[in-house]
């Protein structure tokens, strides 16, 4: 990681050999670098009079290498798929160089590769590549690296490709004419070179098949024609400029076209976009959302801790370890080991951004996603855990004894439960299941500093799907789809409507990221399900009329996305209806296990749930479903 005087890393590059703790780290390619190991091996061997290697030999000391590379901050390892334990055997070698978290895995998208992370709990260690714009420029500009010259080459860390650019090619006209030389000699050599993973070691960015290799061939610049290297450089130049299209001729990382084109080169094409989706199977709600944290893995059935946490230990005062080292993890992996059997791994994931585009209330809004797999299962599980909003810890915040703290943070769990039981009744379809467990965590603050305390937390399976708020505009294109959409989020308006689900702002929550559509094979809405019912029963008294204008803006801020907006339009009011008075019927019918389904519950016109529960009844009762549909609907401009 040493750097020159400008800052910039010395070597881009490094070999390690395990077999003999051997780090190569001079300027050059990964080839250059295992011959330069072979030969320091053979000056060796010759000092003490043994015969050199031989070229079965080498070629076994050059097998059991493995390629680094060196970004600012981080070492990449990029490992052989079939060789992973050489790979496991690299990383633990430059954990006494640098920090673990320093160190990350390229390559994650083979199978291989990302089985054999997973497996030892080390899912947080995969190098995700960026996907802003900003984060995109960055990683462009930070890739430019020399071979033996000036730095001209966008170093691809993926395929281990270095990329010449027109641009660069252009600049090298300004050299004197033996670095000129010089330069085009090493562009001439490399390009005509494969790494051993059996990409061209340079490539010429943009020109497609027509400009290359070959063209050093017709033009060598070893033995320049009789013009001279100048003659030379300009035959090779005019034939580049040729060969790519005129606005990606500029480098130019502010220009979307060439900023995109130079990505997708740099993470080979297709490449290791590797972001929740592909490694879970989590839909793009969860894109670049997930911080992957240290936990632990487990072998022959026992299980052990991540060693980060031992760095944890030795530097406790690190912000960048107390930040990686979530000590929910390990309660969370506790709590999987207890109720699953024979435990192949785990991976813990924090949420970092909310999935929702409502704001941020008062509590504590903690989101985890828990990857378990099973020795005899096909499949690992994904599970979602969220942390109750006010527990022990938030009661204390707020100055109250913990006996009392206790006791609220209970029965907040209880209301919550309570809540999902009423939705279930009006028949919003929420997960089939929802387990309620606790981890210990200690207290930090003014009084009861460093007290053990239990944090509840709600645990589910992972909804495949996408949320609605985040559907692809394109896809309102097709009729069949908008009006199936409008089908079923108009049955799923008429439960949230009735629970009166409201955030703190008495903003009506629908549509904002918890409705979550499930599509059938034909890509077609097949059923919306309410991830969470967050804000159900928030208001319990106003006149459901009032609600109006929010019930028909998830329609009406898509009117332009469809095809045949009025068809849409009615598909909703009529879904809506339907459900509607379906519950009013089915309430009805069933009155008595409605009124009494709560009735041993403490009630308090307070605000207790049984007294909201009582009062939801008796506004569903007193609403007239035809009135509250023309609320809706004059709301619409046709």
């Amino acid at each position: 990681m040493a750097k020159d005087a400008a800052g910039r890393l010395v070597s881009r590059i490094g070999t390690i050999f395990p077999s003999s703790r051997t780090l190569v780290t001079l300027p050059g390619i990964h080839a250059t670098q295992r011959i330069a190991y072979v030969n320091e091996i053979n000056a060796t061997r010759m000092k003490n009079g043994i015969p050199p290697l031989s070229e079965e030999d080498e070629m076994q000391e050059w097998q059991e290498s493995v390629d680094l590379i060196m970004d600012p901050e981080i070492i990449l390892i990029r490992p052989d798929p079939e060789k992973m334990d050489l790979a496991f055997e690299a990383d633990e070698l430059l954990q006494e160089l640098v920090s673990k978290p320093k160190i990350k895995f390229l390559h994650v998208r083979d199978e291989k590769v990302r089985q054999a992370i997973k497996r030892r709990g080390e899912t947080w260690r995969i190098a995700l590549l960026p996907r802003s714009p900003a984060e995109m420029k960055r990683m462009i500009t930070s890739s430019i690296v020399p071979i033996g010259g000036q730095s001209i080459y966008y170093y691809s860390r993926d395929v281990g490709t270095r990329f010449v650019t027109y641009q660069q090619f252009c600049e090298l006209g300004l050299l004197p004419d033996n670095e000129l030389q010089s330069h085009l000699i090493e562009i001439k050599d490399f390009s005509g070179r494969y790494n051993r993973m059996g990409h061209p070691e340079v490539s010429f960015f943009a020109s497609g098949q027509k400009f290359g290799h070959p063209n050093f061939i017709a033009c060598n610049p070893s033995q320049p024609p009789p013009g001279g290297i100048r003659f030379c450089y300009e035959t090779l130049k005019r034939a580049f400029y040729d060969a790519v299209r005129a606005d990606i001729r500029e480098d130019n990382a502010d220009y979307p076209e060439w900023r995109n084109m130079m990505f997708a080169a740099l993470i080979g094409q297709s490449g290791e976009a590797l972001a929740e989706d592909v490694i879970l199977g989590l839909s793009s709600e969860f894109f670049m959302q997930i911080e992957w944290l240290p936990g632990g893995r487990i072998e022959e059935g026992e299980l052990i801790f991540d060693t980060v946490f031992d760095e944890l230990d030795m530097n406790p005062g690190s912000p960048e370890l107390q930040a990686l080292c979530d000590e929910r993890a390990k309660g969370f992996i506790f709590n999987f080991l207890r109720e699953f059997s024979d435990i192949e791994y785990i991976n813990i994931g924090r949420v970092i951004g909310s999935m929702s585009s409502r704001p941020s209330n008062t509590g504590r809004r903690l989101v985890y996603v828990a990857e378990v797999k099973e020795r005899l299962a096909e499949k690992p599980v994904v599970r979602i855990l969220r942390i109750q909003k006010w527990g022990i810890r938030e009661h204390l915040d707020e100055g109250k004894d913990l006996l009392p703290a206790i006791m609220e943070a209970a029965e907040y769990t209880e209301y919550i439960l309570d809540r999902r039981l009423g939705c279930r009744q009006f028949g919003m379809n929420l997960p089939p299941r929802i387990t309620t467990r606790q981890i210990g965590e200690h207290y930090h603050g003014a009084r009861y500093d460093g007290q053990p305390i239990w944090s509840t937390y709600f645990e589910r399976n992972y909804v495949s799907g996408l949320a609605t708020d985040k559907i692809p505009r394109a896809r309102f294109q097709n009729i069949t789809y908008s009006l199936k959409f409008a089908q079923l989020l108009g049955q799923a308006a008429a439960p949230n409507i009735v629970v009166g689900r409201l955030n703190l702002q008495d903003a009506v929550l629908f549509d904002d990221g918890d409705e979550i559509l499930i599509e059938d094979e034909d890509g077609l809405p097949k059923e919306i399900i309410v991830s969470d019912h967050t804000g159900t029963f928030t208001d319990y008294r106003a006149p459901l009329e009032s609600f109006a204008a929010a019930y028909a803006n998830p329609i009406l801020r898509r009117l332009p996305f469809f095809p045949y907006p009025e068809d849409v339009v009615e598909a909703y009011m009529s879904a809506f209806i339907e459900h509607f008075l379906h519950m009013k019927q089915d309430y009805e019918r069933r009155k008595r296990a409605f009124d009494t389904l709560f009735k041993h519950r403490y009630r308090d016109e307070k605000g207790s749930f049984a007294y909201r529960w009582e009062q939801v009844l008796a506004r569903l009762n007193r609403t007239d479903a035809v009135s509250l549909a023309e609320a809706i609907r004059k709301h619409f401009p046709f």
